[in-house]
């Protein structure tokens, strides 16, 4: 199969990225990333997270970021929404989509949120009920869908199950998210396969952490069988809370780049990610976790 002519990167830095950083980090720092990054011209930016300011106090203002930015016509910000409450806030936003996830490993399910991967989908059951019903988008995430840190293998059955699953409840994209990143292209491929085979696959997505350096091929591998939607983090922001030092999610900048590359058309702008992830990482005191973006900007310096 001939590779996508174009591809929809998800920008996931502003929540998946920023959600784990210890110090916190101003409110009017989040915005100003999340408008650099609308400028990029994204199609969808993953803005915020609606949850418990105890668990994930990093995001304890979301409301402020979704009422300080910049909205970019056309662009779809996106906000984490697990239960009816976090909701109410999306809505409160001015969310275009929420976002609600599952796991395809019962181990990791059980030991993260103590209950079985059948409860934890049922729980969303009224949240994905109230977005459609006021017209949001809804999308649904896999995680440990190439592999769990309890539990090890992942059969591609328990991720098809979800995916099932996800789909009974009306999401419009489903993601498939290796969240230690410990998957490589031949699994990659035959998950992809499989899920595909119970939902369209041009509303799959592949969602890859760069732990074992094999982000950017799984990517190739997806879109080899069709896949054309990716998430990726501005910087390479993120961890890996389950591998010491990983680095997380695959960098913005270095996804483009290969897709310019390969002739893939984007949308994006890589100058302006780069000057994005150059920002975020000042901001943080330390050096963007993106080779491409670094070398750009290094070049630009010299």
């Amino acid at each position: 199969m001939p590779l996508p002519a174009r591809v929809k990167i998800v920008e996931v830095g502003p929540r998946d990225g920023l959600q784990n950083e210890k110090a916190a980090i101003p409110t009017a720092v989040k915005i100003a990333l999340v408008d650099r990054l609308s400028d990029c011209g994204f199609a969808n930016i993953e803005a915020t997270s609606f949850v418990s300011p105890k668990w994930v106090p990093q995001m304890a203002d979301a409301a402020e970021v979704m009422a300080g930015i910049r909205r970019r016509p056309g662009t779809v910000y996106s906000v984490l929404a697990p239960n009816l409450k976090g909701l109410e806030g999306a809505l409160a936003a001015r969310a275009d989509e929420v976002v609600i996830f599952g796991a395809a490993s019962e181990a990791f399910s059980r030991k993260n949120i103590n209950c079985s991967i059948a409860e934890s989908i049922a729980r969303f059951e009224p949240v994905a009920r109230t977005a459609k019903a006021h017209g949001l988008r809804l999308r649904g995430s896999i995680s440990c869908a190439l592999g769990c840190p309890y539990q090890g293998e992942v059969r591609p059955e328990a991720v098809v199950d979800v995916v099932n699953r996800l789909a009974a409840l009306g999401c419009d994209e489903i993601d498939i998210a290796d969240t230690i990143g410990v998957g490589t292209a031949n699994r990659v491929k035959t998950v992809m396969e499989a899920a595909a085979r119970v939902f369209p696959i041009e509303r799959l997505s592949g969602h890859f952490h760069d732990t074992y350096g094999q982000a950017l091929a799984n990517i190739y591998a997806a879109m080899e069988v069709g896949v054309a939607i990716f998430h990726s983090s501005v910087a390479g922001l993120g961890g890996c809370p389950y591998a010491k030092g990983a680095t997380g999610n695959v960098a913005t900048e270095d996804v483009v780049y290969m897709m310019q590359g390969l002739a893939v058309e984007t949308g994006l702008d890589l100058e302006r990610i780069v000057d994005a992830g150059q920002f975020i990482s000042a901001h943080l005191g330390r050096k963007a976790a993106s080779r491409a973006g670094n070398a750009i900007a290094a070049k630009r310096a010299a």
